[in-house]
């Protein structure tokens, strides 16, 4: 699915959280969403998701607007993960899974969970309560659930914070293959540049509600004169730099 956010704007009274981002992710491409603590990303992606509205802009997925009419149809294809939304504390990893597969119409999801329980290793803590997870573990049954209705646009917000590097490792090498082997669009919000450089085809970079700048990692590199994309983000997030 393409993704196109055309001047969208979020103020909450006096304060203007987004102001006036555009961009577009291409149909299978992964776009990374970067920028300090409360540079807007969460509220941006808020606003993609249909959970919150925008004060001005619009927002299309595959050419239709996301508004009222429309957002059942284009949620259904849609998902997300982040670590810093839990699932029910005292439901079951299997149960979770269950409830949010039958949320979103999912056929045959008994098979579904039973692929995904596979793909990520979690068999060994399927009938445990989500509240007694590692956080490791949370964050691997939050990927499932974000791929049960094996969405075409899917939203991740730091997908391996607070990992070790092994599951971390194990969690980015998953995302690149199940992409390989689906049609799936992405768009990754992470402070992990590594990451980042792995897993995004561009990217851009937020700051004070706007976007900064916009490109590839090698480019944004190369055009700020910095050795890797961790020295790029410190200068542009820490400087004066105007998007020209």
């Amino acid at each position: 699915m393409k993704l196109e956010v055309r001047n969208i704007v979020k103020k909450f009274k006096s304060v203007t959280a987004v102001d006036r981002i555009s961009f577009i992710i291409e149909r299978n491409k992964t776009l990374g969403l970067l920028g300090p603590n409360g540079c807007g990303k969460t509220t941006s992606i808020g606003m993609m998701l249909g959970l919150i509205s925008p004060t001005s802009g619009q927002i299309f997925i595959d050419g239709i607007l996301l508004e009222k009419k429309n957002r059942i149809k284009l949620l259904s294809l849609m998902n997300f993960a982040s670590p810093y939304i839990e699932l029910p504390k005292k439901l079951t990893v299997k149960q979770n899974l269950e409830v949010y597969a039958r949320l979103y119409g999912v056929k045959n999801f008994k098979e579904r969970i039973d692929e995904l329980t596979e793909d990520l290793n979690l068999q060994k803590f399927l009938l445990k309560k989500n509240g007694e997870l590692s956080s490791g573990q949370k964050n691997r049954v939050a990927l499932a659930k974000s791929l049960i209705n094996k969405p075409k646009l899917l939203f991740l917000d730091e997908p391996t914070a607070s990992l070790d590097p092994d599951i971390g490792d194990f969690v980015r090498e998953y995302i690149e293959r199940y992409k390989k082997n689906n049609e799936l669009t992405i768009l990754l919000a992470s402070h992990n540049m590594k990451e980042v450089e792995r897993l995004c085809d561009k990217i851009i970079m937020m700051k004070q509600g706007k976007i900064v700048d916009s490109g590839t990692c090698s480019e944004l590199i190369n055009k700020h004169g910095r050795k890797n994309l961790e020295d790029t983000f410190l200068k542009i997030a820490r400087g004066n730099y105007e998007y020209k």
